[in-house]
């Protein structure tokens, strides 16, 4: 450790918006220390990226805070469609999809749901957990400068309230510090993608008697596309609050102090088709749709995540989703590594995971844009598919309920492949964001979801349910991977739980509704299945080896880095 340090810290994360608090919410939940520095002096005042995809609520869902993020997004529980149309007062308006989970389908896939929770509303809610589980938060707290040494991180930091410098050092540096990353420029990593998609001014206004006009659309965002006026238009409470981003030109010589209050109010009421409308401008701010990747994830002890990673398009809401499970990656790999259960080279699978992600689900986001016609947006006239697949690809079918514009989006929320990384027997080869959904264990996707019911239980709950801070081995009761899987976390020192499956009375769980777990994951009565932390196969044997435990030993400190 270098001298005068004035904080010490297994992790410093940089950035305190909606990722870097997540990271911290992760971190946390394993049991590690931090340190997290915002230098803007609080959490977003704006309403923006509030689309929850189903993967990420299950992330809420098994770090106990899914039911406070839905009571802060009470609101808008009954919004759920996308509506297009010249304006809302014409008779030329259609749903692109009028329900997110029609019929319900989606419970076969996860015990979780879609959800509509604004940042400036779920990051009061990650702020208020944090601190509980050993977060050292400071906002109005910049980063200057670091640098890293083979034993890690030094980094300076600047108190924008009182001026006062302190030195922490830190294990590992995870920066979501966005966009205009000043860690990766520091890195000088570069970034690929098309660029600047479109440029929108983000407009906050109340009006009373826009309800009335919407009536009972209850709309996730409508897309009016009136040539002189178009824009989105999104509820913030569905009564007096809500939202238009209006397009921005910059391109064409269009300024921010262009958007005066009085060229809003106009530009909704046309948009919306209501002239003599009540529109109060409460406030506007700008944003940037982009695609870009970054080339690497990670320089050493330092690494990406959210925005400063990767930006895509936001219609679909997955960069905000993307970069939560950035953070839920990152974060129990750093926890197995500092708490010893894994060598430093899992920390290199971060990069070979989540990048070859970014890159497919941008593409995808810039398509959707195309797709809905996205206000601003002027794509290359190129053939997409409608879930943004290249011609010829493997055809989708319709997602739960048979919303045939919606097809794709689950497979890119929860549908993606780690092809390489900390995975054994995946298939190189596959695509990252399959065209069809399919989640039957494969070694590198997302371990399936059944309902499960252990001796006493009152209520059942979820495989998804049972993944989180240690590797879960899944095996038959009468299997011997149940005393091989013991056997072999007591030699390597590593938490590994282990549940046999079964209706019988040596049955740790019990499959609920007669579900047969072998045929969800793909196994045999003979095999197991080892899931890891962040509920992705590991690794799969469909039938019985010879030796279970040197199998299992062997699997094990590979993919933790441990021979």
């Amino acid at each position: 450790m270098k001298e005068n340090v004035d904080h010490h810290v297994p992790v410093l994360i940089v950035g305190g918006s909606l990722v870097g608090l997540c990271t911290s919410l992760f971190l946390g939940r394993h049991g590690i220390e931090h340190m997290l520095v915002e230098k803007h002096a609080g959490t977003s005042m704006h309403p923006r990226g509030r689309g929850i995809n189903v993967r990420t609520m299950e992330l809420f869902r098994v770090a106990r805070v899914e039911d406070r993020i839905r009571e802060a997004a009470s609101v808008l529980a009954d919004n759920h469609g996308i509506l297009q149309g010249g304006s809302l007062t014409g008779d030329d308006q259609e749903w692109l999809f009028e329900e997110i989970d029609p019929g319900g389908a989606l419970a076969r896939f996860s015990p979780a749901a879609w959800c509509l929770c604004s940042q400036n509303d779920i990051e009061p809610v990650l702020m208020s957990v944090t601190p509980t589980l050993g977060a050292d938060l400071r906002f109005s707290t910049e980063l200057l400068s670091f640098d890293q040494d083979p034993g890690g991180v030094t980094a300076i930091v600047k108190n924008r309230e009182t001026g006062e410098h302190s030195t922490v050092r830190a294990d590992y540096l995870v920066a979501a510090d966005g966009p205009r990353s000043p860690v990766r420029e520091a890195l000088r990593i570069g970034q690929s993608g098309s660029g600047d998609l479109f440029h929108n001014v983000s407009i906050t206004f109340r009006s009373r008697m826009l309800a009335h006009v919407v009536g009972d659309r209850r709309f996730i965002v409508c897309y009016l596309t009136k040539p002189d006026a178009d824009g989105a238009l999104l509820p913030v409470d569905n009564g007096e609050r809500w939202v238009f981003h209006a397009p921005w030109h910059p391109d064409r010589g269009e300024t921010l102090e262009d958007f005066t209050d009085e060229r809003c109010v106009e530009h909704i009421r046309r948009a919306v088709g209501s002239p003599d409308l009540d529109v109060e401008v409460t406030g506007k701010a700008p944003w940037h749709a982009a695609e870009r990747v970054a080339e690497r994830y990670a320089v050493g002890r330092v690494f990406l995540a959210g925005d400063s990673a990767h930006e895509m398009s936001p219609t679909g809401a997955f960069g905000s989703n993307t970069g939560i499970q950035d953070a839920h990656n990152i974060a129990w790999k750093l926890a197995a590594v500092l708490n010893g259960s894994a060598g430093p080279g899992l920390l290199q699978t971060y990069e070979a995971e989540r990048l070859p992600v970014a890159r497919a689900t941008s593409e995808r986001a810039s398509a959707r844009s195309a797709e809905h016609s996205h206000p601003g947006y002027e794509p290359d006239p190129e053939p997409m598919s409608a879930a943004g697949a290249a011609p010829g690809a493997e055809p989708d079918p319709a997602p739960p309920g048979g919303a045939g514009r919606q097809g794709g989006v689950l497979s890119v929320a929860m549908g993606y492949r780690y092809n390489r990384g900390a995975v054994l027997g995946a298939d190189p080869d596959r695509p990252v964001v399959p065209e069809r959904m399919r989640l039957c264990g494969d070694p590198g996707s997302r371990a399936p979801h059944m309902w499960l019911c252990g001796p006493g239980d009152p209520e059942p709950k979820s495989t998804v349910d049972l993944y989180e801070r240690s590797f879960v081995l899944l095996c038959s009761e009468d299997a011997p991977w149940r005393a091989a899987g013991r056997s072999v976390a007591e030699q390597l020192g590593l938490p590994l739980d282990v549940y046999a499956i079964g209706t019988g009375p040596e049955a740790d769980l019990i499959p609920a509704n007669g579900g047969d777990w072998t045929e969800v994951h793909g196994t045999t009565p003979e095999g197991a299945v080892l899931v890891r932390p962040d509920g992705f196969v590991a690794w799969r044997s469909p039938q019985a080896v010879a030796d279970p435990e040197a199998v299992l030993h062997e699997v094990l400190t590979t993919l933790l880095d441990r021979s």
